[in-house]
């Protein structure tokens, strides 16, 4: 939070900080309000369906200066209240929410940063900045922690290797300085590298949901089957009819969905998020993600012997999935957790999980040396909310499809 790599150029321009500064300083003493976004220095970045999104009810956020579709109304209902209680918009999330999860809804995350890495070096370059085994074949992405020396998370993010060559890196939105500045940190001076931002080249449309399949395949010939297009790969195909009628064909059969029906759906599924439960301070052990780390990979990677020798000596901390029995209390994060009566740290995320009925967080708890992490499922749990301690069901494991098989198809 206090990284100045989470400004862009633009933040530094006289034109915007005059605009912003007549908001800024009020805002010192004003509520503040959970999701509260700014309303100057807007309309900076906008998505090549900007439009069409404001045109279907979009109610926008602001992310490093896009303009992002945070939930969509019916086009008649009024501006979003602020409030610490059950918001406005709620209902139209959930909507949204279980759209992904029975039909197929269509996000908008152009705004994703996006690089791309060349050369003959790049792979091993990417290998040293990557815990994950980024030498895979052309056609494969791997999702993977960036690391510090110490083992902590400097970023996790997509790697794609679309040629023997060439690397297409994707990234959050607010990560793009932060990003780009410790990727040409890291990598090596002795070979011929070159790293390309290129995020406003492309648009990002995310299809999702279990029809997602069916509705893609009206509008390419493309195979899309499991053999032909499996679970962790990346393609070129054609979508037919694109330049003629634009996404309308395809928003015709899925449900348009921002980015709090984004977070919802991926507390649901324990996805972790930068800047909540990952940071410098987390690494994968402690984070419960070493799954995404390849220990053994030939020439290591930054960080490795760190992670290595916390392996040995065991964390002292984890992070647990809660689950709150409450359908009407909203929480919005760093709520206090109790185990067995005693404060033992805060939520780092939040939120109404709208497929399970009721709240689910995530949070780290101390954990002993040499513990088991199953141990953590002891004990009683409660996290206070409005100054209720509400009882809550500790879990290491995704509340919704544990085993990702409907992720895998």
């Amino acid at each position: 939070s206090v990284d100045p790599r989470r400004f862009a150029a633009f933040h530094g321009e006289p034109g915007f900080l005059a605009e912003r500064m007549r908001e800024v300083p009020g805002l010192h003493y004003r509520m503040a309000w959970p999701l509260r976004e700014h309303e100057t220095g807007r309309g900076l970045l906008h998505s090549a369906l900007h439009e069409r999104l404001a045109v279907r009810g979009a109610s926008f956020g602001v992310r490093m200066g896009w303009e992002r579709a945070n939930w969509f109304n019916d086009g008649d209902a009024p501006p979003p209240r602020y409030t610490f209680a059950r918001p406005d918009w709620l209902a139209y999330v959930a909507h949204e929410h279980q759209a992904a999860r029975t039909g197929a809804a269509l996000f908008d995350q152009s705004s994703f940063a996006k690089y791309l890495v060349t050369g003959a070096g790049a792979e091993r370059a990417l290998q040293r900045l990557a815990a994950g085994d980024v030498a895979v074949p052309v056609g494969r992405t791997v999702y993977t922690p960036l690391l510090n020396e110490r083992g902590g998370y400097e970023s996790d993010l997509t790697i794609s290797r679309i040629a023997p060559d060439t690397f297409f890196v994707v990234t959050s939105s607010g990560q793009r300085v932060r990003d780009l500045d410790w990727i040409s940190r890291n990598l090596p001076r002795d070979v011929k590298i070159t790293l390309t931002d290129v995020t406003e080249e492309f648009a990002t449309l995310s299809l999702m949901g279990p029809l997602s399949r069916e509705v893609l395949a009206r509008a390419t010939r493309a195979r899309l089957d499991n053999a032909a297009f499996p679970y962790g790969s990346v393609r070129d195909i054609d979508v037919a009819w694109a330049q003629a009628a634009g996404v309308g064909v395809l928003t015709g059969s899925v449900t348009d969905a921002g980015y709090y029906a984004l977070d919802s759906l991926r507390l649901e599924k324990g996805y972790r998020a930068w800047g909540h439960e990952l940071t410098p301070e987390d690494t994968p052990l402690e984070a419960g993600m070493a799954f995404t780390v390849a220990s053994d990979k030939p020439g290591g990677f930054i960080g490795r012997e760190a992670l290595l020798a916390q392996r040995e000596r065991g964390v002292t901390r984890r992070l647990l999935l809660f689950a709150l029995d409450e359908t009407q209390l909203m929480a919005w994060g760093e709520e206090p957790i109790y185990r067995d009566g005693a404060c033992v740290g805060v939520l780092t995320s939040v939120g109404f999980g709208h497929t399970v009925g009721h709240l689910v967080g995530m949070g780290y708890v101390p954990l002993t040396a040499g513990e088991r992490a199953e141990s953590l499922l002891a004990g009683r749990w409660e996290i206070d909310v409005e100054g209720t301690r509400l009882r809550a069901t500790p879990s290491l494991r995704a509340w919704h499809d544990p085993t990702g098989a409907r992720m895998k198809a």
